[in-house]
């Protein structure tokens, strides 16, 4: 940052120490340059930025004009401020001014800020791991956020992905990063590390292909999409679960709907629960298949799977370690021909003892197993390898870290399925290829409903204006008229001159309005909307994201 000797002399003292820390806070997120009338110049470039945008104030005409560029939308908005003015505003509060006003006026962006499986490992993940319970809590938490105006939570043992409406992007995701710092008591520079940014119809684009299975430990796998018609589930009715939000993930559940139908690519596909038993199976001798010892802890919806997928690979006994027998029950109902054995919690050391292969599956946040509890466990034959085997797919895990250290012991987590995906690849990459041209047809049609959604704030600002014309003529009506007037004939002149509102507003409107009911298309609704902007001076009006932020902080 360089500022010259005579604009450092004018900021000196506690100004100087001011400008300096504002320089250094959230303010010097953009290259921001200043030409003062006496020929002063100030300028500071971010050290890191998704996009970049410049200010200028330019002495011309008598007058002075603020020009604001953003890398992504040229736009250039002007404001006069009067010459008399600017020599009594000083150099920060011009900075601060031209600051709030810039990124006030962006339009509000989409984001996720995710950790996957692709991107971080189980042991920051299962920290970062939000139970569905304690999802609207979340939403709660980060509505509260000054950026944050909607916001979402797709909490698996693949992924942790938080999404929200930010009214400023660097600022809500700073905002973000920190409440997920704080609740995880992982250090920001460790999220950053290992985190994903994506914007708008990236972001789209992203959550579109998780529901289709795309961007699945296991291509075209099918449990997300229920994961993601549960974000839908759990939102509803859920304070900060808005209007762009829902529409997101409602949008998403039809992708990943569509995606399997017409390409069917979850054919031959496996899940992560399938996926754990061919893992375990690959591990075992070919000839112990059939007689190996199972042991599943857990019958939630992830055990139910194993113990389904266990049978269809031939396997016709078991036990299962669950708090209540009614789900163990309930699945021996389903697979009759198969021996399934319930044991409570409380014997669950006992059978890991007499299992060769030990699934976990539970919502435990803490483990089950640890190192003191395995190492008193008896060795397993042979013939299944002489090691025990541990599946841990929770996220959290259920079997500590500590146990891998152990002889004749094998532990393997959701990282490990990695080995068991080779199976049908070529067909699935091609039904990828056709679910991702389903995908970017489907994105442009949710960014044009959103796009579409630009207009409702000029058909407000359209009808306020109006009204408040209306009232104010109307009021000198009636006070020319006297005070002896009916009611009546009050309600009669109300009436007219609502009705020559409404219709005179009726033509306006209908441009405004891109339901796919007419012929218009979007880039059309769109001008006419800058149109109507500029004919009836909207724009001049306090913008819309400013009044939310500035409601946002005044309500701390």
């Amino acid at each position: 940052m360089a500022v010259s000797s005579g604009f450092a002399k004018t900021l000196s003292g506690a100004k100087m120490e001011t400008f300096l820390s504002l320089n250094s806070s959230s303010y010097c997120t953009s290259s921001v340059s200043f030409v003062l009338p006496q020929d002063m110049r100030v300028s500071c470039k971010p050290s890191r930025n998704n996009f970049r945008r410049r200010a200028s104030l330019n002495h011309k005409g008598g007058g002075v004009r603020c020009e604001v560029s953003t890398a992504s939308n040229d736009v250039a908005l002007a404001a006069e401020i009067d010459p008399a003015r600017v020599s009594s505003l000083s150099a920060l509060e011009q900075l601060k001014t031209s600051a709030v006003d810039r990124y006030t006026k962006e339009r509000a962006s989409i984001v996720v800020i995710g950790l996957s499986i692709h991107t971080a490992p189980v042991e920051m993940r299962e920290k970062l791991a939000i139970p569905e319970a304690e999802w609207p809590r979340a939403i709660g938490e980060l509505c509260g956020l000054n950026h944050i105006e909607e916001a979402a939570v797709l909490s698996t043992c693949n992924r942790m992905e938080i999404y929200v409406v930010a009214l400023s992007q660097h600022r809500g995701v700073k905002e973000v990063t920190e409440w997920m710092s704080k609740t995880s008591g992982i250090p920001v520079s460790e999220i950053c590390e290992h985190r994903f940014l994506l914007y708008n119809n990236d972001a789209t684009q992203h959550l579109f292909e998780v529901s289709a299975g795309l961007d699945s430990l296991v291509l075209g796998e099918g449990q997300i999409l229920a994961q993601v018609k549960q974000v839908v589930k759990v939102g509803q009715g859920v304070v900060g679960f808005g209007r762009n939000i829902s529409g997101l993930f409602k949008h998403a559940i039809t992708v990943g709907k569509r995606v399997r139908t017409e390409t069917n690519i979850a054919a031959g596909a496996v899940s992560v629960s399938s996926a754990a038993v061919e893992l375990a199976l690959m591990k075992l001798p070919e000839s112990s298949h059939g007689s190996a010892r199972m042991l599943v802890i857990g019958a939630g919806k992830m055990g139910k799977l194993v113990i389904k997928h266990l049978v269809a690979k031939g396997c016709t006994k078991m036990v299962v370690v669950n708090r209540t027998e009614d789900r163990v029950a309930a699945i021996r109902e389903e697979l009759k021909d198969v021996e399934i054995i319930h044991k409570p919690f409380s014997d669950m050391l006992t059978c890991a003892a007499e299992a060769d292969v030990v699934f976990t599956s539970t919502s435990s946040e803490t483990p089950l197993l640890l190192r003191d509890n395995v190492t008193d466990l008896p060795p397993v034959g042979s013939e299944v390898g002489g090691s025990r085997l541990f599946v841990d797919i929770s996220v959290p895990r259920n079997v500590g870290s500590c146990v891998s250290d152990l002889e004749n012991v094998r532990v393997y987590n959701v990282d490990d399925l990695k080995e068991v995906v080779a199976a049908n690849k070529e067909d699935r990459l091609r039904k990828a290829m056709e679910a991702q041209a389903i995908i970017n047809e489907e994105s442009k049609q949710f960014e044009a409903w959103r796009d579409s959604l630009e207009t409702v704030p000029t058909i407000k600002k359209l009808r306020a204006y109006a009204e408040r014309i209306r009232v104010a003529e109307l009021e000198k009506c009636l006070s020319k008229m006297g005070d002896d007037i009916s009611k009546k004939t009050r309600r009669a002149v109300d009436d007219l001159s609502r009705g020559i509102v409404n219709k005179l507003l009726h033509g306006p409107m209908q441009h405004l309005r891109c339901d796919g009911s007419d012929s218009r298309t979007l880039s059309e609704t769109l001008e006419n909307m800058h149109a109507l902007n500029r004919m009836f001076s909207l724009e001049t009006e306090v913008a819309v994201l400013e009044q939310k932020i500035r409601a946002k902080q005044n309500q701390k």
